[in-house]
């Protein structure tokens, strides 16, 4: 079991390095056909989006983030526990005014049967099928 952190898909994703990007391509090639299998952990995908989004680093727009990052998430060969969870939580952050991290939480919630979040955070109320409350 190999373990990916997040420069190698800051590599991959920001093409800042030509040399490197190449090799770091080249293994999730190796992911997608199967030839190795990968894992990482949803701390790693939020660093990638904190990462990408900063703006004394790459300064990339939420939607462009989102797009490129959801091409990667779906590797075969990428295990992250939750996935599906973390792709869902990509379009809440591409389409709305969230943090990445309320947009794990919110999609976390949208998967459960219960629909209600305890927070301060007034935005985490503006999406649709969540109810927000406070203690």
């Amino acid at each position: 079991m190999q373990f990916v952190d997040t420069n190698i898909f800051i590599r991959v994703l920001a093409k800042d390095d030509p040399v490197k990007s190449d090799r770091c391509f080249e293994l999730f090639k190796k992911a997608e056909l199967g030839d190795i299998e990968l894992h990482t952990s949803e701390s790693i995908i939020s660093e990638i989006v904190y990462v990408l989004q900063s703006k004394r680093l790459y300064n990339l727009e939420r939607v462009l983030i989102a797009k490129k990052l959801a091409v990667i998430l779906t590797i075969r060969g990428l295990k992250i526990p939750h996935k599906t969870i973390l792709i869902s939580a990509l379009n809440l952050y591409a389409q709305n005014n969230i943090d990445f991290e309320d947009a794990i939480l919110i999609s976390y919630t949208l998967y459960s049967k219960s629909k209600e979040i305890y927070s301060y955070d007034r935005g985490i109320g503006k999406i649709q099928g969540i109810k927000r409350l406070e203690p």
